[in-house]
């Protein structure tokens, strides 16, 4: 069973999961009240089970959360650790990962929980979850390229794993960039993603602090041929040409680190990289729908290429209206395309955020940009090519603030931790 199905890894009935189906008992009685008109001996039949509130399978091959079918909230959190022995690393990895068993299951943290420990103790779970349902929660974790400095651990660091060059244009901020560690929580319940990363923060306590935290919503692309490809905060559909997680030969070839890439403790691994994106909302919607549409390269409506056809329909990118290119030369879409990059490809997995208003005004909104690929310098290639002295026109209405690259360890089985083969 992979690591996408739900319902896999469950153990026993949890606390959240009895106060739920409490919750869920009072209903079904009170709509046997109101269905009077039932005749006798008929039942209503099986009510259907909310795929979107179901279990994702904690343990596997891979970590869960990479090529899962995207759910509909994040909460990114990066931290940095507070120690520099490496004790303490692997004792926080360890509780963080049984914390993770637990959680993503629909079960409490720790063997009391929320409710059931002493009186005059702090519970071990902060109980916001009290009630939800799993709501296929994933978390998944990453290892910073500055962790493997902090604890000693430099000949383990892979090659692959560096930070980031710097682009034209970006404006990166301190705070928003680097980091030793990752967490990503999504969720279909925004309560259960904070719930989530609330308490592994707070079970790193002393042991690493945070850096910076970033929450997202409406999925920024489909990881999945079953789902719609949703819209970013430009109004546009995003991620079409996304690979999905049906595309197993583009998985294999382009998301996991694969045996000859090493190092052996990364294999069927990937590597994340974060891009806080704030987009100059005001500005973008004072652009004419067809010099938005010229700019992405797509239809707004439809989500068609301009070189015709449906959403789905192949990019051409040498299909030319009136003699000029369809699609122009610095479009997002030609820029950003396979063709033009070599071949590379990127597994996307970003969320829009909006983070109120700033100083003046104006919407403090964009993407939080999130890939998965076999190696950094994928994203690098198609970044170079979107930030280059052709660049992408949509960069005039964004601009990268916050970037991050982190190494993702493979799965973990019944036993064992993240990033165990590490210190192996």
């Amino acid at each position: 069973m992979s690591e996408q199905e739900p319902g896999a890894g469950r153990s026993g009935v949890s606390r959240r999961r009895l106060i739920g189906a409490a919750g869920l008992g009072a209903v079904v009685a009170g709509a046997a009240g109101v269905g009077a008109g039932y005749a006798v001996g008929e039942r209503p039949g099986p009510v259907a089970p909310d795929v979107d509130a179901l279990p994702v399978r904690f343990t596997g091959k891979h970590q869960a959360g990479i090529v899962t079918p995207a759910q509909d909230r994040l909460y990114f959190v990066v931290l940095d650790l507070s120690s520099d022995r490496r004790d303490d690393l692997v004792s926080l990895l360890k509780d963080w990962t049984a914390a993770a068993r637990q959680m993503t299951q629909g079960n409490d943290v720790g063997e009391f929980g929320a409710v059931s420990g002493q009186p005059l103790a702090p519970p071990e779970d902060t109980g916001e979850a009290l009630g939800l349902p799993p709501s296929r929660l994933t978390l998944t974790v990453g290892f910073g390229p500055s962790l493997f400095e902090r604890v000693g651990l430099e000949d383990r660091r892979p090659k692959a794993l560096v930070d980031l060059p710097a682009f034209s244009g970006d404006r990166l901020q301190r705070e928003l960039t680097g980091g030793d560690l990752a967490i990503q929580a999504c969720a279909n319940d925004p309560q259960v993603a904070v719930h989530a990363v609330r308490n592994l923060v707070r079970i790193a306590f002393g042991r690493a602090s945070v850096r910076y935290s970033q929450m997202g919503f409406g999925r920024t692309s489909s990881t999945s041929a079953a789902q719609v490809t949703p819209r970013n905060l430009f109004g546009f559909k995003d991620g079409t040409a996304n690979i999905k997680v049906e595309d197993t030969k583009d998985v294999e070839d382009f998301v996991w680190v694969q045996p000859s890439d090493g190092p052996d403790w990364m294999v069927d691994g990937s590597y994340l990289v974060a891009r806080k994106i704030d987009m100059r909302i005001e500005t973008w919607d004072r652009e004419s729908l067809e010099g938005q549409e010229n700019i992405i390269g797509r239809a707004k409506g439809s989500g068609g290429p301009l070189s015709g056809g449906d959403e789905h329909a192949p990019i051409d990118l040498k299909a030319r209206t009136g003699g000029e290119l369809a699609i122009a030369a610095t479009s997002h879409v030609r820029l950003a395309h396979p063709d033009s990059n070599g071949g590379a490809k990127l597994l996307r997995r970003g969320y829009n955020f909006v983070d109120g208003s700033n100083g003046l005004g104006q919407l403090s909104a964009g993407l939080f940009f999130i890939s998965y690929q076999r190696d950094p310098e994928q994203f690098v290639r198609i970044q170079k090519n979107l930030a280059g002295p052709m660049g992408d026109l949509m960069n005039e209405y964004i601009v990268h603030v916050g970037s991050g690259v982190f190494a993702c360890p493979p799965g973990v089985g019944r036993t064992g931790f993240w990033g165990e083969g590490l210190f192996a």
